[in-house]
C-alpha cells in the first residue's frame, strides 16, 4: 500500500517533467493520422471515432483507438489496446509494448476524450508524440494544444466543433 502511494508520487514527477519540457510545434500539415485515448468507463462506443475520422477524411487503417479503465480485471476483446495502471511502472515506465506502439507513433492529431482525472491517461497524453493535442479535460491546460470544452455526453457537438477548428486551422 505504501509501494503504492510513491509508485503515483515517482509518476506524478514524472509527469510534471514531461509538461515543464514541452515544446508545441504545430506544422500546418493536413490530418493523416489519428490517435484517440478514452477512458472505457466513461464510454465505450468506439465506433464514434470511427465516424469522426471518416468526417475529417483519416484513412481507417490510420485511426488507432486505445482505451484505459481503471478495473484490471475487464474483459476487452473489441479494442485495439486496453490499458489499466498496472500497465505502469515507476518512473512512467509503460509496461505493455502496445501501448508503448501507440505512444511512439507520431500521430497527426491525438484526441484525448476523458473527463476523470487519472494520471494514467494524462501521462499517456503527454508523453505521445502526436502532432496536435485536443481534449475536453481542462485541469491541466498544459497537456492539451487545443480545448474543446463540450459536455461530455454531447459527442455530436464536440465533432461539430472539432470539425469547425480543424477547418479554421487548414488541418482538414
Amino acid at each position: 500500500m505504501i509501494l503504492k502511494g510513491f509508485k503515483e508520487k515517482s509518476n506524478k514527477k514524472y509527469l510534471d517533467k514531461l509538461l515543464s519540457e514541452r515544446q508545441v510545434n504545430v506544422s500546418d500539415s493536413k490530418i493523416k493520422s489519428l490517435g484517440v485515448i478514452l477512458n472505457i468507463d466513461e464510454l465505450s462506443d468506439f465506433e464514434l471515432f470511427r465516424e469522426l475520422g471518416n468526417l475529417i477524411k483519416v484513412h481507417p487503417n490510420n485511426l488507432k483507438i486505445i482505451a484505459y479503465s481503471s478495473n484490471d480485471k475487464g474483459n476487452f476483446n473489441s479494442w485495439d489496446v486496453c490499458f489499466s495502471p498496472k500497465d505502469f511502472g515507476w518512473k512512467g515506465l509503460i509496461k505493455k509494448p502496445e501501448l508503448q506502439y501507440f505512444v511512439d507513433k507520431k500521430f497527426d492529431a491525438l484526441i484525448s476524450y476523458y473527463t476523470t482525472d487519472e494520471l494514467e491517461l494524462k501521462m499517456i497524453t503527454a508523453v505521445s508524440k502526436a502532432e496536435l493535442k485536443i481534449g475536453i479535460l481542462q485541469t491541466d491546460e498544459q497537456i492539451n494544444d487545443l480545448i474543446i470544452k463540450t459536455n461530455f455526453k454531447e459527442f455530436s457537438l464536440f465533432k461539430q466543433e472539432l470539425f469547425k477548428y480543424l477547418t479554421i486551422l487548414n488541418k482538414i
